[in-house]
């Protein structure tokens, strides 16, 4: 049974529900890791379970990230727990449980949900993860992954080559439906046969993707140096947002699960320009 809902602070969701007995937080715990192995990743964060709630699992939330928001949201459907990409706990920061973390906490413990995250395992994944499935939106077609823990996605268009640099922004533009920054360097009429993307963060990976060979390069965000490699590497550089390259594979994992062990499941967007 498929469901759509609207709340007012989110740019929309989309749900799958599938009724069954629920599971256990271990065995769901369980099943998520035997999917993303994060033990085989560095990171920047904790990869698992992250707050530990209710043991009982039947409703399962996914979200980009767990903002108080998108924990109000699961709170709203009665949820036993909620898997993001990403989590609350990051390499560098101070400890303290005040302010925004106090909040989300507070809001976690009380209502006794489980919270789950996985950061660059998601990403790296080859199905289920960040840059598959935004492969999937585009219609691109993976050849190989490189650079450090298979971050960078290389591959061709489905359809065949884009013929311009603006019209490849245009339909990723329309895909994500998200205004893309584009800067390029590729020369006039030349088109657009191989491409490397790595989302959300991934603009320090471009100088290996334009050592791959390829035309054009798409991730989330555009730092100062890229801008200047693209122009002078005669590459095109596409900065698409962090959170709308990184929708789909949260949502994408969660589905699976949930599937496999007759869980009840949401995914909830709450839309960030960033």
């Amino acid at each position: 049974m498929g469901l759509s809902l609207k709340f007012p602070f989110s740019r929309g969701t989309q749900a799958a529900f599938s009724e069954g007995e629920g599971m256990l937080r271990h065995e769901l715990l369980n099943a998520f890791n035997a999917c993303m192995q994060p033990e085989l990743f560095k990171d920047y964060g904790p990869n698992g379970l992250q707050v530990e709630g209710r043991p009982d699992i039947r409703t399962l939330v996914s979200g980009v990230t767990a903002s108080r928001a998108l924990i109000e949201a699961a709170i709203a459907q009665q949820a036993d727990a909620i898997v993001v990409h990403h989590g609350l706990f990051w390499r560098g920061q101070d400890g303290t449980v005040t302010g925004w973390m106090k909040q989300r906490l507070a809001l976690l413990l009380q209502h006794n949900i489980n919270l789950f995250a996985y950061h660059l395992p998601l990403d790296a994944h080859p199905e289920l993860g960040n840059n598959a499935q935004l492969a999937r939106v585009l219609g691109l077609t993976v050849e190989r992954q490189l650079g450090e823990q298979d971050l960078i996605f290389v591959g061709q268009p489905t359809q065949g080559a884009f013929a311009s640099a603006e019209s490849l922004a245009q339909h990723v533009q329309q895909r994500l439906e998200r205004s893309v920054t584009l800067v390029s360097g590729l020369p006039q009429g030349v088109p657009i046969q191989r491409l490397a993307w790595c989302t959300g963060g991934g603009q320090g990976f471009f100088e290996q993707a334009i050592a791959a060979g390829v035309q054009a390069f798409i991730t989330g965000e555009i730092s100062e140096p890229q801008a200047h490699y693209a122009r002078e590497c005669g590459v095109a550089f596409l900065a698409c947002g962090h959170h709308a390259t990184e929708r789909y594979g949260v949502q994408a994992l969660a589905s699976a699960v949930a599937a496999q062990h007759g869980l009840r499941h949401l995914h909830i967007d709450i839309d960030n320009p960033a």
